[in-house]
């Protein structure tokens, strides 16, 4: 089965697989995000476990940074250039490139460093509802749309609960800043002797609702929405820091919030705790972001 079948759900393993080609070169297929387009939280999962792919296991992930150059083609593989740019005592930084027809679609730059011991502090967890205290989205969307959630076996492979507004424990929202807070997970256990994985399934789960947060004072998220979008949403950047150990197929909170939006371009941050309180990554998002007008098709060129 291939990640995009509408048959079944793909394991997260399968979603993030990529096939070795030469040294620093890969190759691997992503499934559409929007119609046409790759999903981008697939190409920037998968040109990470690319850089993974060149690193020493005792070094772990600690940040990357990626732009999205060009919508990728789900109906065609994605190659994954790797140049080694660095290995020091403690940091090594790799340069990643997805290419598609020769060109640039995505370029990222990721940073990994051997572990040590260090002082440590964090922002507390808002004392929000769990995950079991709150309703499935996907039911509502099958629901209202049967025919598009048959076609999105993607989301199969992973776990969503979004906490309500009003919801006790919430932060108060501040004027101007939208915000949201989403439970997520992927659906099946992932090895827990591998980090790299763990990191790469998080990284493709940030951008599920990042990209929507920056658009909320216009629309409500894709599952909680009937209507048809009233904007032209796309990643144009996305940046990760992971702080401490986690894993990705256990309950995560992701507190999200906007706090601009002008130019056409919107701005997203956002932290996961998970269910101790532990805040295990951070990532920042901004998105090209624009308001349709009547009859104008929702999905957006190439900025």
């Amino acid at each position: 089965m291939t990640p995009n079948s509408p048959t079944g759900a793909p394991s997260f393993t399968d979603l993030l697989g990529i096939e070795d080609l030469d040294e620093n070169l890969f190759r691997g297929h992503c499934h559409a995000g929007a119609p046409l387009r790759a999903f981008g939280g697939q190409v920037a999962a998968q040109a990470l476990t690319s850089a993974g792919r060149t690193v020493e296991p005792a070094r772990r992930v600690h940040s990357l940074h990626g732009y999205f150059l060009r919508p990728g083609d789900p109906r065609r593989p994605i190659v994954y250039q790797v140049d080694r740019a660095r290995d020091g005592n403690s940091y090594a930084t790799r340069r990643v490139t997805a290419l598609q027809r020769g060109e640039a679609i995505f370029t990222m730059s990721a940073s990994f460093k051997r572990p040590e011991s260090a002082g440590d502090r964090q922002r507390t967890m808002p004392p929000v509802p769990g995950p079991e205290e709150l309703p499935d989205p996907y039911l509502a969307w099958q629901r209202d749309a049967p025919e598009e959630y048959e076609l999105s076996a993607i989301f199969r492979a992973l776990r969503m609960r979004f906490v309500p507004a009003g919801a006790p424990g919430l932060p108060p929202e501040l004027p101007g800043v939208p915000q949201q807070f989403v439970w997520l997970r992927t659906d099946a256990g992932l090895p827990a002797d591998d980090p790299l994985l763990q990191v790469c399934a998080l990284t493709y789960l940030s951008d599920l609702t990042l990209a929507s947060t920056t658009a909320l004072h216009l629309q409500p998220h894709r599952v909680h929405r009937v209507a048809e979008s009233r904007v032209a949403l796309a990643s144009l950047d996305h940046a990760m820091w992971f702080h401490r150990p986690f894993r990705a197929d256990e309950w995560l909170l992701f507190a999200q919030r906007s706090p601009s939006a002008s130019d056409g371009r919107g701005l997203a941050m956002g932290e996961f705790y998970d269910r101790d309180g532990v805040l295990v990554a951070s990532a920042v998002q901004e998105t090209l972001l624009r308001e349709l007008r009547p009859g104008v098709p929702g999905a957006p060129k190439s900025p």
